[in-house]
C-alpha cells in the first residue's frame, strides 16, 4: 500500500520550479507505482487561511512519476477556475498530494462519511445529459457541509444548474473512496532542498523570498 509522502510533494514543487526555469526536474525519490492521484495548490497570504489555487487529478490509476509530473503542472497552470500560478507566487504556495484508495460503490447518496470518504457522483439530469464530479475527502469536512449540502454542491460542480430535487438525488450513482495525503509549504520545501542538495531552489530572473 503506497501512501502519499514528502518526496512526492518535493517532486511536484521541483516540477513547477523546473517549468519556470525551462529545465528538467531532478529525478524523484519515491518508487514507481500505479494509483489514482490528485495535486492541490493553495496560496497562503499574510498568514491567513490557505486559499485554493488549483486542484486537478485523475480517478483512474496512473504511473505515479508521470502522473505527479503532469498534474503538478496542470493543476498549477491549467485549472480553468484560476489564472495560471506565476513564479513570483511560489513562496506563498502550499502543495498537497493525494493518493486515492479503497473505491467502493455506495448503496445511495447518503452511504458515506464526511471527513473519511471522497465521493464521485454520476447522474443523468432532466435533459438526459450525463454528469459527474468528485470531491476529495477533506473538502466537505473543511467546508463544514452536511452530506446533502456536499451532494448538492457537487451537482453544481458537475455543471447542473437546474432545480435539485430529492428524486434527482436518488438517481445519483455514488462511489466513495479514501485517500492518503501529504502537505508541504514552499518554505519547508526550500529548507529540504537546501539541506539535501546544498542550495535553495531559485528561479531565473525572479526574486524569491519567504518574507
Amino acid at each position: 500500500m503506497v501512501s502519499a509522502n514528502r518526496e512526492m510533494v518535493v517532486f511536484c514543487f521541483d516540477t513547477l520550479v523546473a517549468h519556470y526555469n525551462s529545465e528538467e526536474a531532478p529525478p524523484p525519490a519515491f518508487d514507481e507505482g500505479q494509483h489514482p492521484l490528485f495535486v492541490t495548490w493553495k496560496k497562503v497570504v499574510n498568514g491567513g487561511e490557505p486559499r485554493l489555487r488549483g486542484c486537478i487529478g485523475t480517478l483512474e490509476a496512473r504511473c505515479l512519476i508521470n502522473g505527479f509530473k503532469d498534474y503538478a503542472l496542470t493543476s498549477a497552470l491549467r485549472d480553468r477556475r484560476f489564472p495560471p500560478i506565476q513564479a513570483k507566487e511560489l513562496p506563498c504556495l502550499e502543495c498537497t498530494v493525494s493518493i486515492l484508495t479503497d473505491y467502493e460503490t455506495a448503496n445511495n447518496y447518503f452511504d458515506w462519511e464526511v471527513g473519511k470518504h471522497g465521493i464521485i457522483i454520476e447522474f443523468t439530469d432532466d435533459y438526459n445529459i450525463r454528469r459527474s464530479a468528485t470531491y476529495l475527502p477533506e473538502v466537505p469536512a473543511h467546508e463544514g457541509w452536511t452530506k446533502v449540502e456536499a451532494i448538492d454542491s457537487l451537482m453544481r460542480k458537475a455543471g447542473f444548474s437546474g432545480p435539485i430535487t430529492e428524486s434527482l438525488r436518488k438517481r445519483i450513482k455514488l462511489t466513495r473512496y479514501q485517500s492518503t495525503l501529504f502537505t508541504m509549504h514552499y518554505s519547508d520545501y526550500a529548507s529540504y532542498v537546501k539541506a539535501t542538495r546544498g542550495a535553495a531552489p531559485s528561479i531565473a530572473g525572479a526574486r524569491l523570498s519567504n518574507h
